[in-house]
């Protein structure tokens, strides 16, 4: 997961980084099914990927 993230926010091109995010956030929800992170903290990552790519 960790790594992903830090990936993913390391892009610096926003057709690349809008491609990322669904697996990127669908990887999260399944975190968060399994008990593994918390919801709330999956529900704050995804936001912040949300706002990096917004300042891409």
């Amino acid at each position: 997961m960790r790594n992903s993230l830090k990936e993913f926010r390391g892009t610096t091109d926003k057709k690349v980084a809008e491609e990322m995010r669904p697996k990127v956030e669908s990887m999260l929800d399944r975190l968060s099914k399994k008990n593994i992170i918390h919801k709330k903290k999956a529900s704050n990552l995804k936001s912040s990927l949300a706002d990096h790519v917004s300042k891409l």
